[in-house]
């Protein structure tokens, strides 16, 4: 997936309001749209790197919005709303290795009155998880509590009576990452069912990004630590 516009290159000032971000660019300051209702741990130091979008559509509030964070030496895609976009970019294009695009690629499958999953392959049920946390270099997921996280994976193991086959794509935008795994000391209640729907049968893979200010795109799966 690559950013339609250059993005603006700055540091963090600060989040607010969870939707909120003040950032220091070209000696100005700029309020951006914060495109991520995590906690966003361990991204958020002051004089991080940052780089925003600019949309300058006259019906938007804010210009700006913000699309990655540098920790240390990684480059960190922060926009949730763009992860369904470089996931469907992928399987289009075959850098799966658990899916194939045949024209046949459902995006906001409705799989009950409460409930749609990001996409339907064929039988494959995808539901995607952005990750941006990293601890001792392992990306994480959760990164606060998911209630609505646990709900998907009960119900994605449920759908094996109904001849799904489920999956759920970790997709960390982190920049040369390997490693991946739950975060249960976050959220214990989502490992204990992530442990249920594993043994039920759902599928968990998790794959790694490029990232930088041009693109960001699946770059190789990686692997699950589990304990």
């Amino acid at each position: 997936m690559k950013f339609t516009s250059t993005l603006i290159k700055g540091k963090l000032i600060k989040r607010y309001k969870r939707f909120f971000v003040d950032i220091k660019a070209n000696n100005k300051v700029l309020t951006a749209h914060c495109p991520n209702t995590g906690s966003m741990m361990g991204l958020l130091d002051k004089d991080n790197e940052v780089w925003v979008s600019k949309n300058d559509d006259p019906k938007r509030k804010l210009k700006f919005t913000l699309e990655i964070i540098k920790v240390g030496n990684k480059m960190i895609g922060v926009n949730t709303h763009r992860a369904n976009r470089i996931v469907e970019h992928g399987i289009k294009n075959n850098l799966f290795r658990e899916f194939n695009f045949k024209d046949n690629l459902k995006p906001e499958f409705k799989y009950s009155d409460d409930t749609r999953f990001d996409f339907l392959n064929e039988n494959k049920l995808i539901e995607v998880k952005n990750v941006t946390l990293i601890r001792n270099n392992i990306a994480q997921f959760p990164d606060a509590i998911t209630s609505r996280g646990t709900k998907h994976l009960i119900k994605l193991s449920d759908s094996i009576r109904k001849k799904f086959k489920p999956f759920v794509l970790f997709l960390t935008q982190i920049q040369d990452i390997n490693n991946f795994t739950i975060a249960r000391d976050i959220d214990e209640n989502y490992y204990n069912n992530y442990q249920t729907a594993k043994k039920a049968g759902v599928k968990f893979i998790a794959y790694n990004c490029f990232v930088n200010s041009k693109e960001i795109k699946i770059k190789k799966k990686i692997k699950i630590l589990d304990e």
